[in-house]
């Protein structure tokens, strides 16, 4: 056989497939749809599962795929052995319900032995032991020699997870050699050793396995196929693991020439080289599919893989930031395959640099922490880090706890982990328990009483109409003792109720919309709707007051929603998806939205993104939804099925469970996303877009907040009048004001340079004052201890200097008022160090006498303290301390 590369052998594998008729599929991205089971796609079959289970309708009955994987559960070992790794790539031929053993068996054969050109004396098979089906296919059709199919039993060729379909498979099999073997004369198939490898499942889900644990055969069976790009690799290139394989060789070298190592020469230096080689590869992948590095989910799995390959990279040499620079060589080894990987390298490039760049903050904070608590615990005897060092290092410092773990196992020590997660559980507790205590809601954790019937839900009518009649059905309030909701057959003016209707055009608060305001009217009462919300059960809930009369359970009710409430709520709601649009437009399309409030008064939209936007793209931004705004587009409301929505391309949060129908909001041909929300019916009634504000809320999480309409209008005008108020201070016309004021500035530039310059100048001669006035003591030792005047601690600390130097051998204690509060500067000479004098002790007792607190080295301290009419008083004693030793 002949060498052949890795991209090589992924292209000749689904070039067969589409002879036999297959569709080829572009890899699905890393991130589930519509599967909370996983963070990250596992298996070359996972993002087909919906097709195998019916749940959605295939593109073709043949599929072919290369799909891009990541397995984190060993992520520790990585590294550590060659065999280990955090990507890889899965070939794949699928059949829903079309063909089956019969044509699969022989096309296998036939790619091993006519494209790959695998040498048939090296291929060995397995079947499952009842499965004489498929071994007769190996063995007469195919005319495999029996001694090289080999029956096995169900925990090696049966795959089933639970209920639910499953089936026998087959695996095929590589004999790389006696001399990769373990020696043994009865070394065969199934055997622990390197010699034979496995590189291809054929998986035949034929039965339904029954709760009873029976097998019911499937009407319709299917083929599910995976085979390891990689380790088909390593057969053709004759390589004894991943790393060895030409595009991931090609980063290791690359990392070496980074780091100045030699691979394979210590044990040490190859574990980090693969542990940085394998790294870039996972999260350049994972970027490029839109994930960014995050405290939870799988951002955290992004952020923890980088953070890892970083420090290992420092610990060999690299202390500036480099994964950045070595993304760019994955994109160029996998770009031909992954197309998106080069339409995304310098947002790829730029969310690593930053995440790099922001672990070095906390290495540099940390490191000397957690190195300070294991030296505590060596020198103690101990072998174990307390959880609540290792809790301290994680929420006081960002050091992440699975780094610490790491670093510690490596100094031979463990860490305990109960107590970690019992100081971490505390903390939830709290943060729960301030969130509910926030919250201040009467109605906040209780429950419908058991006399409203939950199984009737609430018709909305309000995408249609904005005042509709409805009966209501019960009439709810908080009980005497305020723990939970008693149902009233009425309620008098004044008293605070729910009320639920049969039917109602108040939107109740969702998708980051909040609910209607309005008005309800019965024959005999009048109440005013303060916010709409609903159960679970889909049961809208009114929240009123009772404004005149009574109102009872049975009457009926006309509700009108508050119209220009709503007409606000919608101009916010449809510009939030003109804005999540221009943003993908600046910035790229790793954004997407992350979360998002919509109100009559503002808009909040949140969004994945890994630095502050710049003027300029603010500028963009604001300018681009207000171009949309004015070009008058149609916003429509279709309802379609999810799979129309996905290849409409309407944009979703696809980790929501979505129904069998959404609805799909578009403004023209610019936006669509599915919503459920009230929008505008066209563009221009937002009139005007303002963005206000644009700040970080979370790693990666951006924030804009803004406002349309009325509100923009505001202002502006508010904005204006600021700029001819400001223009009529300064005596000049509003178009010159930038230039008014630069010329201001700098002239305030150069005067305070000159009178720092002069204060500089005035504190020297004060320092030359104070060490001119300074005490003799013993052997030539002076000391100051003065009040003087500084308006800062840097001035204080330089006048400590400048009197240090000129006394030559001696100590400096200088205290000083600024805006009410004490500051307190220290100073030792080398000499009366070494004789006793420590800095930071005698500044602890002066700071104490003056309400205050602080430390530092022998020769050098800094303190503050609250209670300037008692700076005399600890001058004194630090006069006293010092004259102690001399």
């Amino acid at each position: 056989m002949e060498a052949m590369g890795l991209n090589e052998i992924r292209e000749k594998y689904l070039s067969f497939f589409e002879s036999k008729g297959h569709l080829r599929l572009p890899s699905f991205s890393l991130v589930p749809r519509n599967d909370p089971s996983i963070l990250l796609i596992n298996a070359g079959m996972t993002p087909l599962k919906p097709y195998f289970t019916g749940a959605e309708t295939p593109p073709s009955l043949r599929v072919t795929t290369c799909q891009k994987c990541i397995r984190t559960p060993d992520i520790e070992r990585v590294g550590k052995t060659s065999r280990h790794g955090t990507y890889f790539e899965m070939l794949g031929n699928f059949s829903f319900g079309d063909y089956f053993k019969q044509e699969v068996i022989p096309w296998a054969w036939e790619f091993c032995t006519e494209v790959l050109k695998l040498p048939q004396e090296r291929l060995f098979v397995t079947v499952y032991q009842d499965d004489d089906e498929a071994y007769d296919i190996w063995n007469k059709e195919v005319g495999l020699d029996q001694s090289k199919i080999f029956r096995m039993g169900k925990e090696d060729n049966f795959w089933e997870h639970g209920t639910g379909p499953c089936g026998p498979c087959s695996e095929i099999f590589f004999d790389r050699g006696e001399d990769k073997g373990c020696g043994s004369e009865n070394c065969q198939v199934g055997c622990d050793c390197d010699r034979f490898v496995e590189f291809w499942n054929l998986v035949f889900t034929q039965y339904n396995r029954e709760e009873d644990g029976s097998y019911t055969p499937l009407a319709k069976k299917n083929i599910d196929t995976g085979g390891g790009l990689e380790r088909f690799a390593c057969i053709m290139q004759d390589v004894d693991n991943l790393f060895e394989v030409d595009t991931i060789r090609s980063i290791l070298d690359e990392v070496c020439r980074l780091t100045g190592r030699k691979y394979g020469s210590n044990e040490q230096d190859d574990t980090a080289i693969r542990v940085m080689t394998d790294h870039i590869r996972s999260t350049t992948m994972m970027i490029s599919d839109g994930i960014l590095p995050s405290n939870e989910g799988r951002g955290y799995v992004l952020r923890r893989l980088l953070r890892r390959a970083a420090r290992f990279g420092r610990l060999l040499g690299l202390t500036e930031p480099f994964l950045h620079e070595l993304s760019q060589l994955v994109i160029r080894e996998s770009g031909e395959a992954y197309p998106e990987l080069a339409a995304r390298a310098e947002h790829i490039r730029k969310v690593i640099h930053t995440e790099e760049t922001r672990f070095a903050e906390t290495v540099q904070q940390g490191m000397s922490v957690l190195e300070d608590y294991i030296a505590q615990a060596k020198a103690s005897g101990r072998i174990e880090l307390s959880g609540a060092d290792v809790f301290k290092l994680h929420d006081t410092y960002g050091f992440p706890f699975d780094l610490t773990r790491e670093i510690a196992a490596e100094q031979g020590i463990t860490i305990d982990e109960a107590g970690f997660h019992v100081e971490m559980d505390k903390q939830k507790k709290m943060a729960r328990q301030a969130l509910k205590d926030k919250a201040g809601s009467a109605w906040g954790g209780m429950t419908l009483p058991e006399s409203v019937d939950r199984s009737q839900k609430t018709t909305f009518t309000g995408y249609d109409v904005l005042e509709d009649e409805s009966e209501i059905i019960a009439v709810l309030a908080v009980s005497d003792s305020g723990d939970s909701l008693i149902e009233l057959e009425e309620a008098p003016a004044g008293q605070a109720v729910t009320v639920i209707t049969v039917r109602t055009p108040f939107y109740a608060s969702s998708g980051g919309q909040t609910g209607d305001i309005g008005i309800m009217r019965t024959d005999d009462a009048m109440m005013t709707v303060e916010d709409t919300t609903k159960t679970a059960d889909g049961i809208w809930l009114h929240a009123a007051i009772v404004e005149s009369g009574v109102v009872r359970k049975g009457d009926l009710a006309n509700l009108q929603v508050d119209v220009k409430a709503r007409l606000d709520t919608a101009r916010n709601h449809t510009v939030t998806h003109i804005l999540h649009k221009a943003l993908r437009e600046r910035l790229g399309d790793h954004v997407a939205q992350a979360g998002s409030s919509v109100s009559s008064d503002r808009l909040r939209f949140d969004f994945n993104h890994y630095q502050a936007l710049t003027p300029e793209d603010k500028e963009f931004v604001e300018r681009r939804v207000n171009e949309i705004i004015l070009a008058n587009m149609p916003v429509k409301t279709e309802i379609m099925s999810v799979d129309e929505a996905r290849a409409s391309g309407a944009m979703a949060l696809f980790d929501e469970k979505y129904g069998d129908t959404v609805r799909v909001v578009s403004v023209g041909d610019y936006s669509q996303e599915l919503c459920g929300g009230t929008h505008l019916k066209q563009s221009t009634e937002a009139c005007q877009f303002r963005l206000v504000s644009e700040s970080g809320v979370a790693a990666g999480v951006r924030r804009i907040e803004a406002v349309t309409g009325p509100l923009a209008y505001q202002a502006s005008h508010e904005d204006n009048k600021s700029i001819h108020e400001a223009a009529s201070l300064l005596k000049c016309s509003p178009e010159d004001l930038s230039s008014k004021l630069s010329v201001l500035l700098e002239r305030t530039k150069q005067l305070e340079k000159a009178l720092e310059a002069e204060l500089a100048k005035q504190a020297a001669n004060a320092a030359g004052d104070l060490a001119g006035e300074a005490e003799s003591l013993a052997d030539g030792v002076k000391m100051v201890a003065a009040r003087i005047q500084a308006p800062d601690m840097d001035k204080l600390r330089q006048s400590a200097d400048g009197i240090r130097d000129k006394i030559g051998s001696g100590v400096v204690a200088l205290a000083a008022e600024s805006e009410g509060k004490v500051m307190w500067v220290v100073m030792a000479t080398k000499d009366v160090v070494a004789r006793g004098v420590h800095a930071g002790k005698l500044i602890k007792e002066a700071a104490s006498i003056t309400g205050g607190g602080g430390g530092g080295r022998p020769d050098m301290a800094q303190a503050g303290g609250k209670d300037a009419s008692r700076i005399d008083e600890a001058l004194d004693r630090v006069r006293t301390l010092v004259k102690e030793i001399f």
